[in-house]
Order: structure tokens, then C-alpha cells, then sequence
């Protein structure tokens, strides 16, 4: 296949990942409106015999300071066939259209999925004092093309982003946590949670804990709850107008594009949780809790329900997103894995995100910035 690049209208970048069974939610049209501090642009690849569009990009574009020089990147993308044997002329026309935008490194996170380990596998390795990390455990499955893709990568000069193991060190998790609901049922999905989980629900149900949805007036409690979680887990909490922002821009792309959820008792709201859909594939995204009523369960409830909705729409898999991939029951992302390892379903490696240095002193110049933040 002949292979042309161009940049293309956010209506015909919309359509093409409506045609698809699922998409990154970071590779919407509208996740550039999310990410308004980056220039964006939607990249199409289209086959020249047919003009068809066959492959898109969401491109984000920051300025490096004081010059106009840019970082460009594809978070999860760009969305186009990984495992084409003619990978080069997918990959040759986006750098040199990246560097005409005056791009002087790319990043990008291929969708490509190396290596699926199934919840009984990882309690073993939880389980045996030799096993530090995930990828310490046999796989329960690999996907050799992911090998062939990283094979590829390297010999065109694209380079891994270091992050010394532990699927934190880019931007986007390496591993994330996924509970697959295509040809199961409802019944099948409860019960392979874990005692402890179905234990918590049935003790929610008990309590009169209600699940609700909230709609984007509810995103100040949304916050107050979140805030409350960034003091305790010690993080850095994104402001209100962030999550104002995603609503509107990602609701107004696609009305069910973005939910939120409340789990309360006796009307005070104890928990609250995002959702993101992107045709088949549902995203828990971000969490929040209160110190208060946590006997409860009020996540578990909230859990629940928001796997059965996404059930109800047809999804093939629910996305807990990151871990990490220690199994040390000192790191303190420990409690991470424990929690969602409950649910029964398979921890994923992602082949993590690549850098392109089109600029080799200007990139190692970024680098040496970001190491010093």
C-alpha cells in the first residue's frame, strides 16, 4: 500500500475513530481542546489508490522556551496498523512532516500490547518472596508482532524512553490494568473478583451505599473529594477549570464521552470516579475519595456499578489504566496493583512510548531541562 500524509480536518478525524472499534481516548479530536496550553493538529494517512483515509494522528505541539521550536507529541497513538509490514512508510512521512512544523523531537506511545499476565498469576507472584516485578512472572500470553514492532523502531533510530523499569518514567503507563468483558457475562465477571471485593460490595449493598451519576455542576464536589485524596496520597491535584475542561470539550465531541460518579451514604458523598468511552474500550480514569466512611466501601460499590454500565454499553474491556509494576509490598504503589488485581482481570505491558531526536542537540537540551524538574 502507497502511502500519502496530510493534515486533516477534525471532522474527518472524528469519523475515522468513530469507524473504529476503539481508540485511545487521547487520540480524540477533542483531547486537544483537554491539552489547551499544546498547539495541536489531526494527521491523516490515506492510501493512494483508493484515497482512503486508512490511519490518524492526534499531534501536540509544545514550545520550547524562549525559541519556536517544538516538542511533538502522539499520547497513544498514532492510530494506524503497528503491525504493517511496511512500518517505515507509515512512520518516514510523519517525522518529515513533524519536522516542516518545526518539531525538533517527537514523542509517541504505540497502542501495542506486549505481554498480558492473568490475576491468578500475579497473587502467585505477590506470593513468592524471589518475584520483585511484574515482569518477573511467565506472561500468560505474548504477542510476538509487539517484538517485531520494538525491532523496527530501533532500526529506523527511534529511541525507548528510559523509565528504569518500573512503567513510570513516560508520560503514560506502561502497565495498566484491564478487566475484559467480550463473550463473558455479568455473572462470569463477579465472580472472578476476589473474596475481599466481593465480600466489600455485598458490605456496601448492605450499608445503603447508593451509586450515582453527577453531571458537570457536580464537578466542585468532584473536587473537593479529589482534594482530600491529593492530600493524603501526596500528590500535585489538577484544578477545577482541568477537569471543566475535559466535560465540556469531550462531551461536546461525543455526549457520552465523559462521565462521573458519586458513591454516597445517607446523601453525603463519600467517593467519586471520571469515566471515559471510546467505542468498545471504557477507561476508569481518575478517582477520589474521603477519609471519612471508608467501612463502607464505598469504591468497591462505585466500582461495580460503573463496570456493569460499561457492560451495559457494549464494551469489550474495562480500563483500570496505570500500575506499577512492582509486587514489593513496601512501594508504596504496592496498595495500586493489590486493589485492582482484586477485580479478577490481567495486568498489560504496553511497548511504552519512543522519542525521534530530529534535532540532536535541542533534544539532549530538553532532556537535561525535564532531568532538573
Amino acid at each position: 500500500m502507497s502511502l500519502t500524509l496530510r493534515t486533516i480536518s477534525r471532522e474527518q478525524h472524528l469519523a475515522y475513530i468513530q469507524s473504529l472499534p476503539s481508540a485511545s481516548h487521547m487520540q480524540v479530536p477533542a483531547w486537544a481542546d483537554v491539552k489547551a496550553e499544546w498547539r495541536s493538529e489531526s494527521l491523516g494517512w490515506f492510501d493512494e489508490r483508493t484515497g482512503e483515509l486508512v490511519g490518524a494522528g492526534l499531534v501536540l505541539y509544545r514550545q520550547l522556551p524562549k525559541i519556536k521550536r517544538y516538542l511533538a507529541y502522539l499520547p497513544e497513538g498514532p492510530v494506524i496498523n503497528w503491525y504493517a509490514p511496511n512500518l517505515t512508510e507509515w512512520l518516514e512521512p510523519m517525522l518529515a512532516h513533524l519536522k516542516q512544523q518545526g518539531a525538533f523531537s517527537v514523542k509517541m506511545g504505540p497502542p501495542v500490547i506486549i505481554r498480558r499476565w492473568e490475576a491468578v498469576s500475579i497473587k502467585a507472584g505477590i506470593q513468592n518472596p524471589d518475584v520483585k516485578r511484574l515482569r518477573d512472572i511467565e506472561a500468560d500470553f505474548i504477542e510476538p508482532r509487539a517484538f517485531e514492532v520494538a525491532d523496527k523502531l530501533r532500526r529506523m533510530g527511534w529511541q525507548q524512553g528510559e523509565d528504569g523499569g518500573a512503567g513510570f518514567g513516560d508520560v503514560q503507563p506502561r502497565y495498566v490494568y484491564q478487566v475484559p468483558l467480550a463473550n463473558r457475562s455479568l455473572e462470569d465477571v463477579h465472580k472472578n473478583f476476589n473474596q475481599l471485593w466481593r465480600r466489600n460490595i455485598k458490605k456496601a449493598e448492605k450499608a445503603g451505599v447508593e451509586v450515582v451519576q453527577g453531571g458537570y455542576h457536580d464537578l466542585e464536589e468532584w473536587q473537593r473529594l479529589y482534594e482530600i485524596t491529593a492530600v493524603r496520597d501526596h500528590f500535585r491535584p489538577r484544578p477545577l477549570s482541568y477537569f471543566q475542561r475535559m466535560w465540556s470539550a469531550l462531551n461536546t465531541e461525543d455526549p457520552n464521552r465523559m462521565r462521573l460518579y458519586f458513591a454516597r451514604h445517607n446523601g453525603v458523598n463519600l467517593s467519586a470516579a471520571t469515566m471515559l468511552i471510546v467505542g468498545g474500550h471504557v477507561w476508569y480514569s481518575y478517582g477520589a475519595s474521603d477519609n471519612i466512611g471508608r467501612e463502607f466501601r464505598p469504591s468497591n460499590a462505585m466500582q461495580w456499578r460503573m463496570l456493569r454500565d460499561a457492560y451495559a454499553l457494549g464494551a469489550t474491556v474495562y480500563d483500570l489504566r496505570g500500575i506499577s509494576d512492582s509486587l514489593d509490598e513496601s512501594d508504596h504503589l504496592f496498595g495500586l496493583i493489590q486493589f485492582k488485581v482484586g477485580t479478577g482481570g490481567q495486568a498489560a505491558e504496553y511497548l511504552g512510548e519512543w522519542d525521534f531526536a530530529l534535532n540532536k542537540l535541542l533534544h539532549k537540551a530538553l532532556d537535561i531541562y525535564m532531568s532538573r524538574r
